[in-house]
């Protein structure tokens, strides 16, 4: 009778310690970070970039003479068109005119001298004295009349205007300035050094413009610098747009839509994405055999809810879209099927 207590007692006491266990792996698996799973996977993702710029004349040209004068007249105002040939501004003539008188004076005596040598009664030597003075005071009048009365070189619009008549000219700041908005302008953009062996020359791309809504507008790299910023990393490209109808104005804000085609891409849901406390670094959780590994990841494009990515995740891995609050790098996991 006592072997049949000691044989219960013990059944009841193996029991007692199995059901122990048994909770004890229960509450080690309520411990367990819940997660939800999401999936990797490789699309043909669009690789079209977006950049912002400044509308620029195709050509500047500074208004202004070569040495300081008076203004007498200005005939233009900021955003008048001109033509090439137009006279823009007139300065003080004295100069000019007294130049003329001396040149009339040279002539007269060269004119002179010609005569007496064709009679044998001069020198050729005073004939050439008075050719070289007489050809230095016509160039030095042609020089100083087109420093007088200024002509625009271009046909344009006027971006500046940084004197009023009676005003005495310095040399160092222009009179006006014109830019040549037909038949093209030009926006000059920055794109990161990763993207220089996609830019070719002759390449179209279209480009809007706030003040233009639902007009596109085209046009194409007409010059790529060769070199990098340091600092940035980054390059310029030089962007020509048609202009026939001289709509497009400098100063205006730009976008410029590039199509690099399409590529292979690894694409996760954007709630995989991360972003590291205190930096910009972004990181996704991979789900592997019960326990997730933390890897740095290179975002591309947003593509509505999801993220291309460029590095850092492999086609089918599964990543953590749900639970990433106390997830660490190596932790086991429960998943919530």
């Amino acid at each position: 009778m006592k072997s049949f207590y000691f044989a219960a007692a013990a059944a009841l006491m193996l029991c007692g310690c199995s059901q122990d266990k048994q909770a004890e792996q229960a509450a080690v698996v309520e411990e367990l970070p819940l997660v939800e799973l999401g999936v990797a996977s490789v699309q043909d993702v669009a690789q079209g970039k977006s950049y912002t710029a400044s509308v620029e004349a195709d050509n500047t040209n500074n208004i202004s003479p070569s040495a300081p004068n008076r203004i007498k007249t200005i005939t233009v105002e900021v955003g008048d068109h001109v033509s090439k040939g137009q006279t823009l501004v007139t300065l003080d003539a004295a100069n000019l005119e007294q130049l003329r008188v001396n040149l009339d004076n040279v002539e007269r005596e060269y004119n002179r001298a010609a005569q007496l040598l064709e009679i044998g009664a001069g020198t050729q030597q005073a004939v050439d004295q008075l050719k070289a003075q007489l050809d230095a005071l016509r160039t030095q009048y042609n020089n100083l009349k087109e420093n007088t009365v200024l002509v625009s070189p271009i046909s344009g619009v006027v971006t500046a205007r940084n004197y009023d008549p009676g005003d005495m000219t310095n040399g160092a700041t222009p009179v006006l300035t014109v830019g040549q908005i037909t038949p093209n302008v030009k926006v000059m953009i920055s794109a990161t050094e990763n993207d220089f062996s996609k830019f070719k020359v002759g390449t179209p791309v279209a480009v809007t413009f706030d003040a233009y809504p639902g007009e596109t507008f085209e046009g194409k790299i007409s010059r790529i610098y060769p070199t990098v910023n340091p600092s940035t990393r980054t390059f310029q490209a030089e962007i020509l747009v048609a202009n026939q109808q001289g709509k497009i104005l400098p100063g205006m804000f730009a976008r410029v839509n590039m199509d690099f085609g399409t590529e292979s891409r690894v694409v996760v849901p954007d709630l995989a994405v991360v972003k590291q406390t205190g930096s910009g670094n972004r990181y996704v959780y991979v789900y592997n055999d019960g326990r997730v590994s933390m890897r740095r990841v290179e975002l591309g494009q947003r593509l509505g809810d999801a993220y291309e990515l460029i590095s850092g995740v492999e086609d089918g891995d599964s990543v953590v879209v749900v639970g990433q609050v106390r997830l660490a790098d190596g932790v086991a996991v429960q998943v919530n099927r």
